[in-house]
């Protein structure tokens, strides 16, 4: 059974993503935002202390999605075929992506291509038009995100290009050679992402996105784990039995269904941030007195 509406259908299918709103309260979110700043050594009330404008924190406390947030986990069902496709556990961590004050000395400028940043997720793994790593992308809210605050820039057409971009290298590509970023220039629709805590924005994998400045003030915690199927995209499969993400790149490459299959082997990457947050975790650990 269904919990997105034709609405929500359709503006996935049109727009590359669709948000639950109220999908978890507030509770945890502000227990783990104190946490973070704890952690960090930061004052929440007392910008002056938050020494790094951006900070992509390790994770630490973990929930099982199903259980957490089980409207978002309806909902990641009802875009990736049903729960067998998708891999499991799907959990959500305190590994925020804290914007505290990127660019903070700069006039906030609506989303654009001409925002710096842009670019495709997936550093951990070699791109396929159909790779299984990433089923699904998330934003999860943890702080209440106002206009002109910090939120992700999204630019949802650029979900037809990079899909037709990836159905020309079967061989597939690494993130970090493709510039998949470039593809920003061919993009006529921005948007900013705003919400407030508990809301969650399900996005295709194929979506270009950017962090935006924040003069704001006020610190913004989301984050943006991927959901992984168990198999990979399929594009010709009987009876047309497609999954709402599949559907798109159809809809994208202008097909009904599409014969189409790797030819070189999936890898999976280990990325320099790895290192960097164990390093981070290490500290944030002595800091709190803790193994």
């Amino acid at each position: 059974m269904r919990i997105l509406d034709e609405e929500q259908v359709g503006h996935f299918l049109d727009k590359g993503y669709v948000r639950i709103c109220g999908a978890f309260d507030r509770d945890l979110a502000d227990e783990w935002r104190a946490f973070a700043f704890k952690r960090l050594g930061y004052d929440p009330d007392d910008p002056a202390t938050w020494k790094e404008s951006r900070v992509h924190m390790p994770r630490m406390n973990t929930v099982d999605v199903a259980e957490f947030a089980p409207e978002a986990w309806a909902g990641m069902c009802d875009l990736m075929g049903g729960s067998d496709r998708i891999k499991r556990p799907v959990t959500w961590a305190d590994g925020f992506i804290c914007n505290f004050n990127v660019r903070s000395d700069e006039p906030w400028k609506p989303p654009s291509a001409d925002a710096p940043g842009w670019h495709k997720d997936g550093d951990w793994f070699k791109h396929f038009l159909d790779s299984p790593e990433q089923g699904l992308l998330t934003i999860v809210i943890w702080s209440d995100i106002l206009p002109q605050s910090g939120g992700t820039f999204v630019a949802p057409d650029s979900v037809d290009h990079i899909a037709r971009y990836l159905a020309n290298y079967p061989e597939g590509v690494y993130n970090k050679d493709a510039q998949f970023g470039k593809l920003i220039h061919e993009c006529e629709q921005f948007e900013e992402i705003t919400g407030e805590i508990g809301d969650v924005i399900l996005i295709h994998p194929f979506m270009l996105h950017a962090a935006s400045n924040n003069p704001s003030g006020r610190a913004r915690f989301i984050t943006n784990p991927a959901v992984s199927l168990n198999e990979p995209m399929g594009f010709s499969r009987p009876e047309g039995d497609y999954s709402l993400v599949e559907q798109v790149v159809l809809n994208a490459l202008g097909v009904e269904s599409l014969k189409w299959e790797i030819t070189a082997e999936r890898e999976r990457i280990v990325p320099e941030r790895v290192a960097r947050q164990q390093k981070m975790l290490e500290e944030q650990q002595a800091r709190l007195g803790v193994a």
